[in-house]
């Protein structure tokens, strides 16, 4: 079977950009193509249709592929909690609570089950593109590795190393990498990419001949800056200090950067509208007072960043900023911290504990064992549909008036008597133009009517058509094992 695995010389060099346009590249040439991840560390998930959970950028490239995602896309899921733990996530279910160092010991374990979910991805489609985490040049990880050469060469897949040119280094970066790895890994890497180019392609020729001459693997292609990508779905937080110009914008929506913000993706579609201003509010910085709208986050601690809210103040901006009038969405984590009281007796986010909520709606949270995993559909209070998922630990009661209604007729979080507060558990409710179309219109802003599946799919046939001119793309496919024309 086909098979090809994108490593990179550091995290954010582009890994899953390059393997969501290399999957549509050859989805558009009529293979069948499925995305890989061994392991995966972000807390900005996606919801499976079995009911499981994986990474935001292996369902972004499972729709690169034109097909739906699946648990063994991604059959391991680091979910960080702390600084120094992160909740397991195996084929889309949670599987524990684990501290870094005991994970790093024990993670050898989930080898076979890896390695299983590639098979099965395998035998059902042409071409299966693999992608690694981080880099292999950590040396000092190497030892039971799951998620770059150990899986490698476990399921025999070569390797094409990427270097990030925008963050400078790059020649130092892949010769290092060359370096440093053993003669097992080295022989593994069949050639490198260089990424995130800015400019005339010609000045870096000499570049990218010193970095054959010195490592011998051939090189497979340059890709420009891609500017598509600003619209696709961002897996990692390093993107959320990108700013939105203000220029002839009638609303004013931000969003508090809490510590374990996840499935920030989700506003995406808000921050594409030509009548909205929206902005991440990082730490350290006060809740703007002119802000139309709050809405507070998911989030994967939401006692942590309870408290974190306290001690950025941003409990008095946002009491503040009800009493002025302006409105208040929370999203999941964020819908918990608005109500009376988040409870957590048996210590499923951390120390048992317990704390007052925000007090701005009229519901209490206890987090339970149990984790809910489901796309959902339905309608808003005002009748609009929405399509989104619910992904969350806890159960909250105590709604008078909810917001949502599902259409198996259950309901879902809670609006104040004013209806400026309002919150639910169901992420993705601007991704599609109904319901953003009426939110916005709460705000007194238009919509441009474009579902984010669109944007999102525009961007995915540039960012392989650039590919495509950028990349020596037979020499790719011969590497995996296919025989392809240009």
């Amino acid at each position: 079977m086909a098979a090809l695995m994108i490593q990179g010389c550091g995290s954010d060099v582009g890994k899953s950009v390059l393997v969501a346009g290399l999957c549509r590249l050859f989805a558009n040439r009529g293979l069948t193509v499925r995305p890989f991840k061994p392991q995966n560390m972000s807390n900005n998930a996606a919801v499976t249709a079995d009911g499981g959970e994986i990474g935001r950028a292996q369902a972004l490239q499972a729709i690169a592929c034109r097909v739906a995602p699946t648990v063994d896309m991604n059959p391991v899921l680091l979910k960080p909690q702390s600084d120094v733990g992160a909740q397991l996530v195996v084929r889309g279910q949670m599987a524990g609570t684990w501290k870094a160092r005991g994970y790093q010991e024990r993670k050898a374990a989930l080898l076979g089950t890896v390695i299983e979910s590639f098979r099965k991805l395998e035998a059902e489609s042409d071409l299966v593109i693999v992608e690694g985490a981080g880099s292999p040049a950590e040396i000092n990880l190497r030892a039971n590795d799951i998620a770059n050469m150990g899986f490698a060469i476990a399921a025999d897949v070569p390797v094409v190393l990427v270097g990030d040119i925008d963050r400078g280094h790059v020649i130092a970066a892949l010769v290092g990498a060359h370096a440093v790895l053993n003669n097992e890994d080295r022989a593994m890497i069949r050639g490198f990419l260089i990424n995130k180019f800015r400019g005339d392609p010609s000045l870096f020729q000499d570049g990218r001949a010193e970095i054959v001459r010195r490592t011998g693997w051939p090189d497979l292609g340059m890709a420009p800056w891609l500017a598509a990508a600003r619209r696709l779905p961002a897996e990692d937080a390093v993107v959320l200090d990108r700013a939105i110009a203000a220029d002839g914008r009638k609303v004013r929506i931000v969003v508090p950067m809490l510590s374990r913000i996840a499935n920030f993706d989700e506003f995406d579609a808000l921050r594409s509208e030509p009548e909205v201003e929206f902005a991440f509010v990082p730490p350290g910085t006060a809740l703007p007072g002119d802000a139309d709208l709050v809405i507070l986050p998911g989030t994967k601690a939401t006692l942590a960043d309870l408290a974190f809210l306290h001690a950025q103040g941003w409990d008095i901006d946002l009491a503040a900023h009800v009493r002025r009038g302006g409105r208040v969405l929370g999203v999941c984590g964020g819908y918990q911290m608005l109500g009376r009281r988040v409870s957590d007796p048996d210590g499923i986010e951390g120390a048992p504990e317990s704390a007052e909520g925000l007090g701005l709606l009229d519901v209490e949270t206890v987090m339970t064992g149990d984790k809910t995993l489901r796309p959902v559909t339905g309608r808003l209070a005002g009748g609009a549909r929405f399509v989104g998922y619910e992904m969350h630990v806890g159960r909250t009661t105590g709604a008078v008036s909810p917001m949502l209604t599902f259409d198996d007729g259950v309901t879902d979080g809670a609006v104040s008597a004013d209806g400026r507060v309002q919150g639910c558990y169901v992420h993705g409710l601007f991704d599609r133009a109904e319901a953003r179309t009426a939110l916005l219109a709460e705000l007194g802003a238009a919509s441009d009517g474009l579902d984010q599946a669109i944007r999102v799919d525009q961007a995915l046939d540039e960012i392989a058509a650039m590919l495509e001119q950028s990349f020596d793309v037979p020499a790719l496919a011969a590497l995996a094992g296919l025989e392809f024309s240009r």
